[in-house]
């Protein structure tokens, strides 16, 4: 699951899960984005924070991801949400519209509950529907009217079992040429994956260090760790790993390591704890590594393991350089500065530094961008390489290959 924290501690309330669920998962071989509206959260109604994850799910489309939604959508109280919450939700490219846009590429809808007003649209764009008899609907009519009348519905479902056997009879004949798989024994970790809880630090006042690897080919210098490693299910991936403050040599040598990636199509993994910066520290190492990290190709997916601040974030791959995923650890911290240094600033007053840095401490917490899908989940550290294998094996086969 993706997000599962998101619309936590959000301006309007609480709205568990975004008021839905996305995923990846595999049906009859091929990985497939479900996403499936929450019907128990205000009876399905959108809010501005569904939207949006709505939205980051159907993007995967766009990497050849083929989109399976499960619908049970409340139309009245998302009239009311349009209302109060316009422009929140309808005008911007990335709003409500979005999805229908994203409809065009493949999608298949299993109507399990209502469609109305907007929500009727959704099987209706879908390449095929499914509508389960009895609870389905779209806008007024039931399975059998769109079934048999009006042909909004592809397949009569006389119970939600038969419907995901519908289901997967339609993915197992999109015809996608699935690559071979390699079946090279997967290495396990050197030390238990447990001893993970223990480095991850919840005061900043020691350093973590990232070095240890097992490796083909490892560099490890200044405050970057650069390395090839077959450690995805038994892929040869690049990993960029740094402790503090991106230094000039540093920058360099990332900037280096990351387009050699690129010629190679090797994917790279981020594991980013930066620093606060320095005031004034603008280096041109710097900027030539977030160039290298936007114009890679690759696929790119960013593990925030400490924190996640100031300009050295986007040089290792941040939120704002569209990484394909982003994972954070709970010990994380997402701020342009971090609680406890906001007496850099000049001309504050006490009262006024105390007040930034409880903003900052409340702001910065791995749950609060998480809750602002600012990440794609925050995950366990003992956990993390079980989904980077898991990220990372469907990138490498649908697109490097």
């Amino acid at each position: 699951a993706l997000s599962p924290f998101a619309g936590f501690g959000l301006p309007y309330g609480d709205i568990p899960s975004a008021g839905c669920l996305t995923g990846i998962g595999q049906i009859n071989g091929l990985w497939c984005m479900f996403i499936a509206n929450d019907a128990t959260v205000k009876g399905g109604t959108a809010y501005p924070i569904t939207v949006k994850k709505q939205a980051q799910g159907a993007g995967c489309n766009l990497h050849l991801l083929p989109w399976r939604s499960l619908l049970s959508l409340n139309g009245a109280l998302m009239v009311v949400q349009l209302l109060y919450r316009q422009s929140e939700i309808f005008p911007e490219r990335n709003h409500g519209g979005r999805t229908f846009y994203n409809e065009a590429v493949m999608s298949v809808a299993v109507v399990c509950g209502s469609c109305t007003v907007v929500g009727a649209y959704v099987p209706t764009m879908s390449e095929e529907a499914v509508i389960v008899h009895r609870i389905g609907t779209i806008f007024l009519g039931g399975p059998p009217l769109h079934s048999e009348v009006s042909g909004c519905a592809d397949h009569f479902a006389s119970a939600e079992n038969e419907a995901y056997e519908y289901t997967r009879n339609i993915i197992a004949t999109l015809n996608y040429e699935l690559p071979e798989e390699d079946c090279t024994q997967v290495e396990e970790p050197l030390y238990n994956v447990d001893d993970l809880m223990g480095l991850a630090p919840r005061c900043y006042n020691h350093s973590m260090d990232v070095r240890l690897v097992k490796t083909f080919m490892f560099s490890c210098f200044f405050t970057m760790v650069t390395l090839k490693a077959d450690l995805i299910f038994s892929h040869q991936i690049g990993i960029v790993a740094n402790n503090g403050e991106l230094t000039h040599e540093a920058s360099l040598k990332g900037s280096h390591f990351v387009q050699l990636c690129d010629q190679r199509d090797i994917p790279l993994i981020f594991l980013q704890n930066t620093a606060p910066e320095p005031a004034h520290t603008i280096s041109q190492a710097k900027g030539s590594m977030m160039s290298a990290v936007a114009c890679a190709s690759v696929p790119k997916i960013t593990v925030v393991i400490g924190g996640c601040h100031g300009g050295d974030s986007y040089a290792m791959c941040g939120r704002a350089f569209d990484p394909n995923f982003l994972f954070l650890w709970p010990n994380a911290r997402v701020s342009i500065l971090a609680p406890g240094h906001s007496d850099a600033f000049v001309l504050k007053t006490e009262e006024e530094i105390t007040q930034i840095n409880e903003m900052l401490e409340e702001e910065s917490s791995a749950f609060f961008s998480t809750g602002r899908l600012w990440g794609d989940g925050v995950i366990r550290p003992q956990d993390t390489r079980k989904v980077k294998e898991l990220a990372n094996y469907y990138y490498f086969f649908y697109v490097v290959q």
